[in-house]
């Protein structure tokens, strides 16, 4: 049975990494292949995709981090859980909720919706 909390914590330990290597190998052993990330700001497909999205998220906001807000949860291969992106220490100016759909174990969709960005974020 997959662990949705691990799911979520292995999410968000992946759009901190800062290392491409590392970052890269936790697409491979989490993600698939054919994987797709949507929100209402950007989306990317398989690897490179995701990857270049987490790229660009960490070079827009560099003294940011992600973190989860309260536990995740789901059914079958359905996850559900919430995040802030702030600074260490402060509350998360940023703030979404996104849904993964698995497959055997690892995330193959993410549907992310925005629950609070600031005026020009």
């Amino acid at each position: 049975m997959t662990d949705v909390n691990t799911i979520a914590r292995n999410y968000i330990d992946l759009w901190n990494e800062r290392a491409p290597a590392r970052r890269r190998e936790m697409l491979v052993a989490n993600w698939t292949s054919d994987a797709r990330y949507v929100d209402p700001l950007m989306s990317g497909n398989g690897h490179d995709g995701v990857d270049a999205l987490i790229t660009g998220v960490q070079q827009r906001f560099p003294d940011f981090r992600f973190h989860l807000i309260g536990e995740a949860n789901g059914f079958g291969d359905h996850v559900r859980f919430s995040w802030g992106l702030g600074p260490d220490g402060a509350d998360s100016p940023i703030k979404g909720t996104d849904f993964a759909v698995l497959s055997d174990g690892r995330i193959r969709s993410i549907t992310g919706f925005l629950d609070q960005v600031p005026a020009g974020a």
